[in-house]
């Protein structure tokens, strides 16, 4: 026994120490705590497998192994270090850079894409024109709208990544965590605040969610990427059910569950088109205080249990189909400090339809003014062109600019006796506000030419189709043809009337050119469908013309005022294809 009488201790010290070692002493012949614990005792500890929330390190895909070394919000001196010799990031850097939405898009471009944070799609005039300078002084002299409203620079280099990213904040903007493994930008109602017909402005609470995001480090550790939405009940759709989360305003009326009648939120989950899935209502009520806190606890839980070792499986949708809708809300409900409202979904009042194309042309407002939709072709701007559309909702609007997940833009606030001088402008900057039921609802992902994952030039293959559609034929219905340039779907083509995704199509001589596979009868919220796979490996130049003649087929077998969808979906695939045949559609 170690002698403690002569150290120098206390008598309460010596007392107290005698008896803890006595007491290790004696455990190392206490048969009923077994050898691993006795060992505790005798030997050195065995090291701890260092895992990310239960994943060990050694099973953690590429992404997560780049995440775990440094956090992405980390690599901020990098991007200044590259800067000074103008070089591109290399090995896990090129990822961390999307956390500062900085994208090197090599073998496509050798530059950089900046992707903006915008909540809910909504710009001041002194923002739009802030990014049109970018757009000029670094980059192409063009943008891109996308389609979670929210707008691109392409064409950067990386001794001036430091100097934009400035610019966005000194802007009043951001571009942290746009891309990567992170919280995408918010999306709301691009009308809401002056939508005549919407239940709820809900603006404030697509800002609320994005500078709860910003502000919280712990967010942007999640497992993929992630998508929440905001529909305010009015007439025109953000596509709320594509998302991750979906919030959409619902009207309850006297009933007899004791909520007290009035405009709360749904919730819907796991949204993931691309995966040909929508989100599902969950069967939640929400206060719209309550949708911040209950989304951020449902993200808190996907990080601590989904997937990290395979990047096709670390979307929500594959931790609820694993678990299930009632136990993701029963653990998200213990990290809140409010119980969760549970109220079935017919017993809220029926919703009011989505008018197709209704963010285009001239519509009333709430105030008695009137917005203005402009059609942006597949959502390229050049610089003079935002120049001047900021010039005409300072004049003649409120100086505010709304973007879409349709890839145009919306200009609020105009008085009835400015119509004609704000249409006249938009017009003199090359740009049209009418609804064209052809190219208003022609949407394209960035394509070949500036994404190294697109198997097909979208952009100008979507133009060229345009233009051929609107020489052939005029619709009495608006049709919804999306481009997108591979499967990761950014251009959402499963829900469009007419969807097609790019692929390489093998020709005589042994090499590949340009194709698609065309998808049909595709919808969203009130509408909702995706659309069945019709034809596989179509050459884009023959293209052009097989959509035409889906179109004309319609026109000439349709259903009194039968939708393109519905004349789809009440067709077979093969009964499709047989009514398309070139031969039979030219002899009539």
């Amino acid at each position: 026994m170690v002698d403690f009488n002569n150290s120098g201790f206390t008598e309460d010290q010596t007392s107290y120490l005698s008896g803890f070692v006595s007491g290790i002493l004696q455990a190392r012949d206490l048969p009923f705590l077994g050898q691993d614990a006795q060992s505790r005792f005798t030997h050195e500890p065995s090291k701890a497998i260092e895992t990310v929330f239960g994943t060990p390190i050694d099973d953690l895909c590429r992404e997560e192994v780049i995440k775990h070394e440094q956090n992405g919000l980390d690599c901020y001196d990098a991007i200044l270090a590259n800067a000074e010799t103008n070089s591109f990031p290399t090995d896990g850097d090129v990822f961390r850079y999307k956390f500062h939405g900085l994208f090197f898009v090599t073998p496509a471009q050798e530059s950089f894409m900046l992707r903006c944070r915008i909540a809910g799609g909504a710009l001041s005039t002194y923002q739009f024109r802030g990014l049109a300078e970018i757009a000029a002084d670094w980059g192409p002299g063009h943008t891109d709208l996308t389609t979670r409203a929210n707008l691109q620079v392409r064409e950067i280099m990386p001794e001036n990544c430091p100097a934009i990213l400035m610019k966005l904040s000194e802007l009043g903007l951001t571009s942290q965590g746009s891309g990567a493994d992170n919280v995408r930008n918010i999306t709301a109602t691009p009308t809401t605040g002056f939508d005549p017909t919407e239940l709820m402005d809900v603006m404030p609470y697509a800002r609320a969610m994005h500078h709860y995001i910003l502000k919280n480090r712990d967010l942007y550790g999640l497992p993929r990427k992630f998508n929440i939405s905001y529909d305010s009940g009015g007439k025109i759709s953000s596509c709320t059910d594509t998302n991750d989360i979906g919030f959409y305003a619902v009207k309850v009326g006297p009933n007899e569950n004791g909520i007290v009648p009035g405009v709360y939120f749904r919730m819907q989950l796991c949204g993931i088109t691309g995966h040909q899935q929508f989100a599902t209502d969950c069967g939640l009520l929400l206060t719209p205080a309550e949708t911040v806190p209950v989304a951020a606890a449902s993200m808190r839980v996907f990080i601590e249990n989904g997937d990290r070792t395979n990047r096709r499986k670390a979307r929500l949708k594959y931790l609820v189909d694993d678990w299930g809708i009632e136990k993701m809300l029963e653990e998200t409900a213990k990290k809140l400090t409010f119980p969760l409202r549970y109220f079935p979904l017919d017993s809220c009042e029926p919703s009011a339809p989505k008018s197709k194309h209704g963010h285009l042309g001239i519509h009333p407002q709430s105030d008695g003014k009137h917005y203005i939709g402009v059609l942006t072709p597949v959502g390229r701007m050049s610089v003079a062109q935002m120049l001047a559309l900021a010039d005409v909702a300072d004049q003649f609007g409120r100086g505010e600019i709304r973007l879409t997940v349709w890839q145009n833009l919306i200009i609020p606030g105009i008085a009835e006796d400015n119509l004609q001088a704000a249409i006249t402008a938009i017009q003199a900057a090359g740009l049209d506000h009418r609804n064209n039921t052809l190219t208003g609802g022609l949407i394209a992902c960035t394509g070949s030419k500036g994404c190294k994952f697109a198997a097909a030039d979208t952009k100008g293959q979507a133009i060229a189709l345009g233009k051929h559609l609107s020489a052939k034929m005029i619709l009495d219905q608006p049709v919804n043809i999306h481009l997108t340039g591979c499967q990761n779907s950014c251009a959402q083509h499963y829900i469009g009337d007419i969807g097609m995704m790019g692929t390489r199509v093998k020709i005589e001589d042994g090499s590949t050119v340009d194709g698609y596979t065309i998808v049909l009868g595709g919808g969203v919220d009130d509408t909702q469908a995706i659309a069945r796979e019709i034809w596989k490996s179509v050459r884009a130049d023959e293209m052009p013309a097989l959509i035409e003649q889906i179109l004309v087929t319609y026109l000439r077998d349709r259903n009194e005022e039968e939708t393109f969808a519905q004349f789809t979906n009440r067709h077979t695939p093969e009964q499709l294809i047989h009514l398309c045949d070139p031969a039979k559609t030219a002899a009539a």
